[in-house]
Formats: C-alpha cells, sequence, structure tokens
C-alpha cells in the first residue's frame, strides 16, 4: 500500500490520520515458526533484525501479517542513522547492533490472522478495530507497538506541527477502502516543511558539462556550532540549468579554504563514493535559504530545494539553533495507542 504525496491534510469522515514514522516500512508474516520480514520494495529484511524476528516468535497468535515501520530509539527520539547502520553484510555486526541498539516494531495494519485469511481484502474501518484486538491479546509487554491511529483532524493537524524526532509527517487513510496493495488510492501522505539559512561551504560540479563546459552540479550546506564551527549538514541540487554558468562563475570566484571546519563531505563512510569524495571548497561568504523536510543526526535527511539567497544574511548568523523545535515524543504517542 502506497502513499500519494499531497500539500495539505485532507478532511472528512473517510479519513483516519496516523504519524508518519521516519524508518522502514516493512511487512511482517509468521507462518509458526517461520517469521519473515520485507521492505516496500520486497527486499528480504529478516537477517538484519534478529531481535524483531525473537519478538515475533514468542507473540501468541503464531499465524497474522502486519504492515508496520521498523524504527530504532534513540532517547525520546528515533535514529534513521542507527537503523541504516542494521543493513550490514555481516552477521556478527548485525548481533552485536541488535543488542546495542534494538529496532521496534510499530505495527499500523493487520493484514490476516489465523481466523481471517483475507482480511486485506476488508475496509480499513473493520481492520483498524481487528488490529486493536489483535495488538491488546498479542502486542504487551513486546518490542511490538500498536501506531495511533484518529478520525480528529485537529489531533492530525496537532501531529504535523509537532512532527520531528522520529515522525516526519502525518498519513491519511481511507478508512471505507480495502488493502490497495501497489497503488496509491488509499493513502496519502503530508510533511511539514521547514526552511533553515545556510552557509554555502562548497560545492561540486555535475558529472556531464554544459555546452562543453563544467558546471555546478550541487552546492554543499553548512551550519555553525557554538564554538563557531562550520558543519556539513547537506546538499542542494535544485538548479536552474540556466543558472549554472553564472553561479558556477560566482562559486570559483569564492574558491579556496577553509570551507568546512567541523564535519565536512565525503568523509570516511561505507555509504562514501568516489564521486562524494570530490568537492571544492569556499570561503564561507554566501548565505541561502532552503526548504527541508527532516533534520536528524546534524544533518539533513534528504536533498532540499531552494527558497531564495540570503545577502542580507551574515553567514555567522546560520547557526543549528534556527532548527530547534518543541516536537512531539513518539514514545508517548505508542504509550498513548498502547493504553
Amino acid at each position: 500500500m502506497e502513499a500519494r504525496s499531497v500539500d495539505a491534510i485532507p478532511r472528512g469522515k473517510e479519513w483516519q490520520y496516523e504519524p508518519k514514522w521516519d524508518g522502514f516500512r516493512c511487512l511482517l508474516s509468521r507462518d509458526g515458526s517461520h517469521i519473515d520480514l520485507r521492505s516496500k520494495s520486497g527486499e528480504d529484511l529478516t537477517r538484519y533484525f534478529p531481535e524483531i524476528v525473537a519478538a515475533a516468535l514468542k507473540l501468541k497468535a503464531d499465524r497474522f501479517t502486519l504492515d508496520g515501520e521498523i524504527v530504532v530509539p534513540h532517547g525520546k527520539s528515533f535514529s534513521f542513522d542507527a537503523l541504516l547502520q542494521r543493513i550490514h553484510p555481516a552477521a556478527s555486526r548485525v548481533k552485536k547492533l541488535s543488542q546495542e541498539t534494538p529496532a521496534l516494531y510499530l505495527v499500523f495494519d493487520l493484514l490476516a490472522t489465523a481466523k481471517q485469511k483475507q482480511l486485506a481484502e476488508r475496509p480499513l474501518g473493520e481492520r483498524r478495530p481487528a488490529l486493536e484486538a489483535f495488538a491488546k491479546a498479542n502486542l504487551k509487554g513486546s518490542s511490538f507497538h500498536l501506531s495511533p491511529a484518529t478520525t480528529s483532524y485537529a489531533t492530525a493537524k496537532r501531529w504535523l506541527a509537532q512532527s520531528g524526532g522520529g515522525s516526519d509527517g502525518v498519513i491519511a487513510k481511507r478508512i471505507d477502502l480495502p488493502y490497495q496493495a501497489g497503488n496509491r488510492d488509499g493513502m496519502q501522505k503530508i510533511k511539514k516543511f521547514r526552511s533553515a539559512d545556510c552557509v554555502v561551504g562548497g560545492f561540486r560540479y555535475a558529472t556531464n558539462k554544459l555546452a562543453g563546459r563544467k558546471v555546478v552540479g550541487s552546492l554543499l550546506l553548512g551550519l555553525y556550532d557554538d564554538g563557531g564551527l562550520l558543519h556539513h549538514v547537506g546538499f542542494t541540487s535544485a538548479i536552474k540549468a540556466n543558472e549554472k554558468p553564472a553561479l558556477t562563475d560566482r562559486l570559483e570566484a569564492l574558491s579556496g579554504e577553509p570551507g568546512f571546519t567541523g564535519n565536512a563531505p565525503g568523509g570516511p563512510s561505507r555509504w562514501s563514493t568516489e564521486r562524494s569524495a570530490k568537492w571544492c571548497p569556499l570561503k564561507p561568504k554566501l548565505v541561502i535559504e532552503v526548504c527541508y523536510d527532516h533534520f536528524s543526526g546534524e544533518r539533513f535527511r534528504h536533498g532540499t530545494s531552494i527558497l531564495r539567497w540570503r545577502p542580507d544574511k551574515a553567514p555567522r548568523q546560520c547557526g543549528f539553533d534556527q532548527l530547534k523545535q518543541k516536537v512531539a515524543d513518539p514514545m508517548k504517542l505508542l504509550k498513548w495507542a498502547n493504553s
């Protein structure tokens, strides 16, 4: 069941609202002693989360299929970085991390049980009560948690306003439709986009030349910490083609140290590529306002979009403090749903 991205929360009696969790979407099935964890793209996730497998085998029910999200708690939030570390080829590493940073499985749909094998064909308005009954009978005291849901538009608006720290928006689902496998007709996602003023601490050239010359491909963004160090926090590649030659001239004129004085791009990482290590440092002169959807682990989770240049803004004014916001405590939301 896929989600269609929309700009606003839909209203009406046909909608149910849920937090949009920042984790790995996962279908979890149990058939006796066999557990299968399957990603949205169909990849097998079972070997990466042995603690989820063990928890599933301890549940009273021995035949079911659930739709949910795998997350890794970190303090009062969820850490996507810790979650990414779990996708590792070494079994010893996976085992170690499963003990150091155990994952949770947040359940938001029930597709089949031993008695209701075709539950996915029933509307969400029937599946949700069945899920709540299943959770009450099976999930107490486990690594499985019932994800909250509401039909209140006001509650959904509050969840969206407080998104962050593990929840990056709101999901709206049609309660009158069966499970919409493989399409986006029954589910919509709404994210709260925010803006931040960032220093352009460097840039990368585009892979392909434009009219025979090298041009900028992406801008590398930085924010200052309290100690005055400029840390790399993300990038934007949303640059119009007709603006690239002039922007490249402007950037090349500012090429030079120091670039990033704190965390820098292209550092040692198993996610790095040869291309990601090649970047040109800039003198910290340019400030740009970007739009982003999620910030965690001291960086923007996804690429950002350009809103405007800020010649009126001093680079030193671009600090991490502008990103602070009051966010919902995901564990409190789960306790509310599971109480």
